[in-house]
C-alpha cells in the first residue's frame, strides 16, 4: 500500500492548499463547514460540461475515470471525497470541500449533460480527469441514454478530448438486491461501448456500505456484468457516505477514516493499472452508429421496395388482363399505388433537439444517418462517412452532396393512372413487345430482392463484427434490433445467419 503522506505532500503544503480554497470559495455553516470550490468553466453545453480545478502541470502523468450509476447512488458524493482525499482535508479539519454542491441544490445536480472535472492538484503525484455521467433514472429514458453514448463519443473523437481510460467505476449502493432492468440497461450502454481490452479496468464503488455489501456483490455476480476481478470476486471499493452527507459529529470520525483508508485503496488500484487507449472504443462507437444508420437504412429502403414490388404486381396484373381480354394496347389505362419519397420535418419531440438530425443523400434520396450525428459541424466527421464517401447510401456518394437538417426522407404512396404509353417510355428498349415488358417487370421485382438481401447481409456482417470487438456485444443497442434483422433473413431463406443471431439474443 502505497504512503498516502509521502504522495501528497506534507501538512504545511496540503494547509496552503486548503487556505486558499477557504478565501476563495463559498461557505455554508454547519458541524462541517462546506466550501464550494471554485473552478473554471471550459464547455458549457446542454450535453456536455468541462470543469476544470487547480492549474495543469503537464510533467505529471494524467489518470482517467469514468463514473456510471442510477440516481441516489451518491455518485456526486464520491466525486467530492475524491477531492478531498487528494487535497489532503482531514477529520480534525472540520471541512469538506465540494467541486459538485450537494445537498440543498441536490436537485440541480441531476443533469442530463456528461460532465468532465479535470482536477489539479499541486501536491498530487498525478493529475485527475473524472467523467460523470448523468444520474440515469432523472432522465426521459433511452432516448437520453442514447445521447449520453453520443456525448461520449464527442469527448473521443474531438482534439482535446479524452483519448485513454484507467478507470470504469460502476456505483451501486449497498442495498442493491439486484439490478433493476434499468440498471442493467444502463450498464449495457456503456460497457458496450468499450473494447474488450477495457475490462480489467472496469471496478464497482459501493455507497452507503459501512460494512462488507454482500448484497450488491452477489447482484453483480448474477448479473454476468463484466469487470476485473480479485478471485472469483469482483474488485470493489466500499464507502459509508453518512460522514459527508449528514454532517453528524464525532459518530461519523469512523467513518471518515475508514472511507479515507478506502479511498487510499482505490488511489493504489487506481496507480497500478494500465492506462488503455481508447482506440478500439472509438472503434466499436463508430461501428455501432454505423450498424444503427445502417438498420434504419434498411428499413427505409425494405418499406420502399415492398411499396415498388406492390406498385410492379399492379402494373404485371393489369398488363395480363388487358392480354387476356385481347385487347387494344393503345387504350390500355390502368392504376398503381405509385411509390415516392417525400421529405419531411422530423417529429419534434421534448428531448434534446439537437438529436433532431439527419444526414441525407440528395443524389440517393436516402436517410443516410438517423438518428443523426447530431454534435458534428463537418459531415466529414460523420461516423457514416470514410475517406470523404458515405458507406450508408446505396451509390455511396461523396460527402459533399449529403446536408445535415431537420427533414427525412419518408416513402409514401399515390393513386396514379397509367397508360401503355408509360410502360413503353419506362421499358423502352423491350417496348411494343408484351412478353418483353412482362420480363422486364419480374427482372425489376427481382432486383428489388437482390438489394435486399445485399443490405441484411451487410448489416449482419456489422453485428458479427461487433460481437469480436466489443467489450460487451448483446447489448441492448443490438438487442432491439434484433428481431427485425432476424424476421427478414429468415425471410430471404440465411438459416446459418438467424441461428447466429438468435443465440445472440439469448445470451
Amino acid at each position: 500500500m502505497a504512503d498516502r503522506q509521502a504522495s501528497y505532500g506534507n501538512e504545511d503544503s496540503v494547509g496552503k492548499q486548503l487556505d486558499n480554497i477557504k478565501k476563495n470559495s463559498r461557505t455554508i455553516k454547519g458541524s462541517l463547514t462546506r466550501y464550494i470550490i471554485n473552478t473554471k468553466t471550459l464547455i458549457d453545453h446542454d450535453r456536455l460540461k468541462r470543469e476544470r480545478f487547480g492549474e495543469e502541470d503537464k510533467s505529471k502523468p494524467h489518470k482517467t475515470i469514468l463514473l456510471v450509476g442510477e440516481t441516489g447512488t451518491g455518485k456526486s458524493t464520491l466525486i467530492n471525497a475524491i477531492i478531498n482525499y487528494m487535497l489532503g482535508v482531514k477529520w480534525e479539519n472540520r471541512i469538506w470541500c465540494e467541486i459538485i454542491e450537494t445537498k440543498e441544490n441536490q436537485t440541480k445536480s441531476q443533469t442530463s449533460a456528461v460532465t468532465v472535472y479535470d482536477v489539479f492538484v499541486e501536491e498530487s503525484p498525478f493529475s485527475l480527469t473524472v467523467i460523470d455521467t448523468p444520474g440515469y433514472g432523472s432522465t426521459e429514458g433511452k432516448e437520453d441514454d442514447f445521447h449520453v453514448t453520443e456525448t461520449l463519443h464527442e469527448l473521443l473523437k474531438s482534439e482535446d478530448g479524452v483519448k485513454e481510460i484507467d478507470l470504469v467505476c460502476l456505483v451501486v449502493s449497498s442495498n442493491t438486491a439486484r439490478l433493476t432492468d434499468r440498471q442493467l440497461y444502463v450498464f449495457d450502454s456503456i460497457l458496450s461501448l468499450f473494447g474488450i481490452d477495457v475490462e480489467r479496468n472496469i471496478v464497482l464503488l459501493i455507497t452507503h456500505a459501512p460494512k462488507k455489501p454482500k448484497n450488491a456483490l452477489e447482484a453483480i455476480k448474477e448479473s454476468n456484468i463484466r469487470c476485473a476481478k480479485s478471485g472469483e470476486e469482483p474488485v470493489y471499493f466500499k464507502f459509508d457516505n453518512s460522514h459527508c452527507e449528514d454532517f453528524n459529529e464525532d459518530d461519523d470520525k469512523n467513518a471518515w477514516d475508514k472511507n479515507e483508508e478506502n479511498m487510499q485503496n482505490l488511489f493504489t488500484f487506481l496507480n497500478d493499472s494500465k492506462t488503455v487507449s481508447l482506440k478500439m472504443t472509438e472503434n466499436v462507437i463508430t461501428l455501432r452508429k454505423q450498424l444503427t444508420a445502417s438498420i434504419f437504412n434498411l428499413k427505409d429502403k425494405i418499406k420502399l421496395t415492398d411499396l415498388k414490388k406492390k406498385e410492379l404486381e399492379q402494373t404485371k396484373k393489369a398488363l395480363e388482363k388487358y392480354e387476356d381480354e385481347k385487347k387494344d394496347m393503345n387504350n390500355f389505362e390502368y392504376e398503381v399505388d405509385e411509390a415516392y419519397k417525400e421529405k419531411v420535418k422530423i417529429e419534434s419531440k421534448l428531448w434534446h433537439i439537437q438529436s433532431k438530425k439527419a444526414t441525407c443523400c440528395n443524389v440517393c434520396k436516402e436517410n443516410c444517418h438517423y438518428p443523426g450525428c447530431w454534435w458534428v459541424s463537418d459531415l466529414k466527421w460523420c461516423s457514416v462517412m470514410s475517406n470523404g464517401k458515405c458507406l450508408s447510401c446505396t451509390r455511396k456518394c461523396d460527402v459533399s452532396v449529403h446536408t445535415k437538417g431537420d427533414e427525412i426522407y419518408v416513402s409514401k404512396t399515390r393513386k396514379v393512372k397509367k397508360t401503355y404509353k408509360d410502360l413503353m417510355k419506362k421499358y423502352e428498349e423491350n417496348a411494343g413487345d408484351k412478353m418483353s415488358l412482362m420480363s422486364s417487370l419480374e427482372n425489376e421485382i427481382k432486383e428489388n430482392q437482390l438489394n435486399k438481401e445485399f443490405l441484411v447481409k451487410e448489416c449482419y456482417q456489422n453485428v458479427v463484427t461487433l460481437e469480436i470487438t466489443a467489450l460487451k456485444s448483446d447489448s441492448a443497442f443490438v438487442i432491439e434490433h434484433l428481431d427485425f434483422l432476424i424476421k427478414i433473413m429468415k425471410e430471404i431463406g440465411k438459416t446459418e445467419g438467424v441461428q447466429k443471431l438468435e443465440k445472440l439474443k439469448k445470451m
